[in-house]
């Protein structure tokens, strides 16, 4: 993992290695709060994964098909520590293209993105 994106790659590599440890580390647990607990961190992970596959298409290290092909899987995930958690999140992220231009993250993130949809 060389090159200018070593660094978000580096970080892809640590929240994707940090979904199954919690998972397997929440599943240790004898209470439903602490269970519940490490499948919330394990689901933040996830979407931390997505996150990162965006800044790496925006940046030009990954191709289009190839993050939305991720997203897919890391959606599956999150859908599955969801229920594991029971809280009742669910996942919701529009249809985007991304272009290289220059965006100001005021102008392509609004705070109601960064918000979980809760039921």
């Amino acid at each position: 993992m060389s090159g200018i994106h070593r660094h978000a790659r580096d970080q892809l590599l640590r929240a994707s290695q940090s979904i199954p440890l919690n998972i397997a580390e929440g599943n240790g647990k004898a209470t439903e709060p602490d269970r519940r607990h490490f499948f919330e961190i394990a689901r933040g992970s996830t979407l931390e994964c997505a996150a990162i596959q965006d800044v790496l298409e925006v940046c030009g290290a990954i191709e289009p098909d190839e993050n939305r092909k991720g997203k897919l899987l890391l959606d599956r995930i999150a859908a599955m520590l969801t229920k594991m958690g029971g809280r009742g999140y669910a996942i919701k992220e529009g249809e985007s293209s991304y272009e290289q231009t220059s965006v100001s993250v005021s102008e392509s993130l609004s705070a109601a993105d960064l918000k979980p949809e809760v039921r």
